[in-house]
Order: structure tokens, then C-alpha cells, then sequence
């Protein structure tokens, strides 16, 4: 399949005026990536799209598609060098380099986000940490220290953030919001149950084990 093909499935282009994956193939080329840094770490050298398939659900034909749509990067019968592939996924979805994050709330979700290795593996870094609580204000967390949450905008500004995550409860979550498309962040990661409403320049994930388990139990109960 020509590059073409893959990538213009969306019909849009970016604020550079290059066209954009769609959406699919950009939730899946992250699953991949996924994969395939848990890999690295474990010293694994090259990885078939079989074994891709196995820990991603995605067809292994598919994952061959997707991956040809940008290069020539596998060996029949060898795979894909899982080194090699990381550089190359990185830089199609354009992740490559260092991405400022700032979190809200250093409770047990927060700490444990801080100190987990799931985004500094991507290049994604925990700069600066938010709480409401002023009895963990100046608290560290790691490297970091509890800052009141009326600095965001300055610190926005000072350390170049681009991610807000909050790990607050659902009521806290719609103001926190509001403060980061104030200081110009535009994407936010919500790991609240609230519903954001934000403008439409500004992207929301929302991440829920509820519906991760409810996805997982379809899958299993068909």
C-alpha cells in the first residue's frame, strides 16, 4: 500500500500543512509503540507481527499494512528490529523528543503516576506537580515539589508544557481544566469520571479502567 494511502485516510492536514494520519492508524501505530518500548526494555532485539498481534489484538495482517504504508522495515522470516521500529513509529506519529507534563494532584493516583516509567518511556516528563491541598504544598514527589495550583500559568509558560494530567476528583476536574486552555496547554489527560468541556482546539483523553475492563470482558464473552 503507498504511503499516500495510509496516511490520508483522515482527508486533513496538520498546522505545518502535512497530512495527518488517521485516527485509526495513529490508536494503533501507539499500541504498537507500546509494545514495542516494554520490549526494549526487556532486551528483546526483533519482534514478527505475530507477536505483535498476540500482545496488541490487532490483526497481524493489518499491523504488516499499516507498518508497510511507511517503509520497508521487517524481514520475512526475521521480523522487525525492535530498535529500529521505535525510532521509526516515534517519528511518524512525531513524538520523538522531550514533552513537558504537568500533573494535577499528589494523592496515591498522582505519586503513582509520578513515579511510574509509563510516560518518561515515551519521552513524556512530570515538571511540575499540582495540588489544592495546601498541607502538600512543597511536599516532593521524586524529583518534584507540590506546587499550589495558582502558579499553572507561569509555570505553563516557564517550562514549555504541553500535557496536563489530572488524577483529581471528578468536581475538581472541569476548573483544572479551564485553568490549562487558559494558559494555553492543548492536550489533557483526565483521569477523572467528569465530562470536560473544552473548546475544540484543545484534545481530551480520558482514561478509565472501567472501560478498559468493559472492553477486555467483550472480547472475552465473544
Amino acid at each position: 500500500m503507498p504511503q499516500g494511502d495510509v496516511i490520508a485516510q483522515s482527508g486533513r492536514a496538520d498546522s505545518n500543512g502535512q497530512d495527518r494520519l488517521s485516527l485509526g492508524v495513529a490508536a494503533r501505530l501507539s499500541r504498537y509503540l507500546q509494545v514495542l518500548t516494554q520490549a526494549k526494555k526487556m532486551g528483546k532485539e526483533t519482534i514478527s507481527s505475530q507477536e505483535l498481534s498476540d500482545y496488541t489484538h490487532v490483526n497481524s495482517t493489518q499491523i504488516r499494512r499499516d507498518l508497510s504504508g511507511f517503509g520497508k522495515f521487517g524481514k520475512r522470516g526475521v521480523g522487525y528490529n525492535v530498535d529500529s521500529l521505535v525510532s521509526q513509529i516515534r517519528k511518524i506519529l512525531r513524538t520523538a523528543g522531550q514533552h513537558n507534563i504537568a500533573l494535577f494532584g499528589a494523592g496515591h493516583l498522582g505519586k503513582a503516576i509520578a513515579s511510574s516509567d509509563i510516560f518518561a518511556d515515551h519521552g513524556f516528563r512530570v515538571v511540575a506537580i499540582f495540588d489544592s491541598d495546601p498541607a502538600k504544598v512543597g511536599e516532593q514527589v521524586g524529583t518534584v515539589k507540590v506546587r499550589p495550583a495558582d502558579d499553572l500559568k507561569h509555570v505553563v509558560a516557564d517550562e514549555d508544557i504541553v500535557v496536563g494530567v489530572l488524577a483529581v476528583p471528578g468536581a475538581a476536574a472541569q476548573p483544572l481544566a479551564d485553568q490549562l486552555v487558559d494558559a494555553g496547554v492543548k492536550i489533557i489527560f483526565n483521569y477523572s469520571e467528569a465530562l470536560l468541556q473544552v473548546p475544540p482546539e484543545v484534545t481530551v483523553h480520558t482514561s478509565s479502567p472501567a472501560v478498559d475492563l468493559l472492553y477486555a470482558l467483550y472480547f472475552y464473552l465473544t
